[in-house]
Parts: structure tokens; sequence; C-alpha cells
């Protein structure tokens, strides 16, 4: 599991309007092609800078095909990366706050101690 590329695709996916729709019209093929085409690119490198072994498991691979933030969370994920890129995703779907509240209710579950979130 890498917490690092979990945080990198949510960092990167939300950086880019055009990747958040994409991401939001067809998550299995996003992350199939991000995973393919851009986790092995270093961070504010160019192109030809690049890594051979970053890969997703299937346990993030499928939580992130099905936009399952909490279980994102228990991997290590940080909240805050999914919480702004989820926003992105979905609150026009919902009235002021009414998703941050159900994103905030669908971890209510979670005790002391968090999973580390540290990469």
């Amino acid at each position: 599991m890498s917490k690092y590329l979990l945080n990198k695709f949510l960092f990167t996916v939300d950086r880019d309007p055009e990747l958040v729709e994409r991401y939001r019209d067809d998550p299995a093929g996003t992350v199939d092609w991000w995973e393919a085409e851009r986790a092995n690119l270093l961070l504010n490198c160019t192109a030809a800078e690049r890594s051979t072994w970053l890969a997703f498991t299937d346990d993030e691979r499928r939580a992130l095909k099905e936009h399952d933030h909490v279980a994102l969370f228990g991997m290590g994920a940080h909240p805050f990366l999914t919480l702004t890129l989820f926003i992105a995703l979905f609150e026009r779907d919902h009235g002021p706050l009414e998703y941050q509240i159900a994103y905030g209710r669908a971890m209510k579950h979670l005790t002391l101690p968090y999973p580390d979130i540290t990469t």
C-alpha cells in the first residue's frame, strides 16, 4: 500500500478541473488511466523523469473507483485531500454544506487513534 500514491492521485486530480470531471463521469476509467500514465511521473518534474514501481493495491484501486472516502481514509489517505476533491465532485448535487455534513457523518463511526495519514 502506498499512502503517497493515494494522496498523489487525490492531489493531482483535484487540481485539474478536467480531471475532476473525468473522475466524476468515469471513475474506473480515470483511475486506470491515471495509474498507467501518471502514477510514476515525479511531481514537479518533466515527463522524462519517471519512477517505475508505483501502483495501487487492489483495495486502493477499488476504493478510488467507488469514490469510497471512508475506505481511503482507513488506508491512510489524507482527509483534507479526499474532502476537497469530493466536494469538487459532489457538492453541486447537494444544498449548501449538505455534502460536507454527509461526508462527516459517513466517518462518524471512526474513533481514535485514527489511521496514520503521514506519508
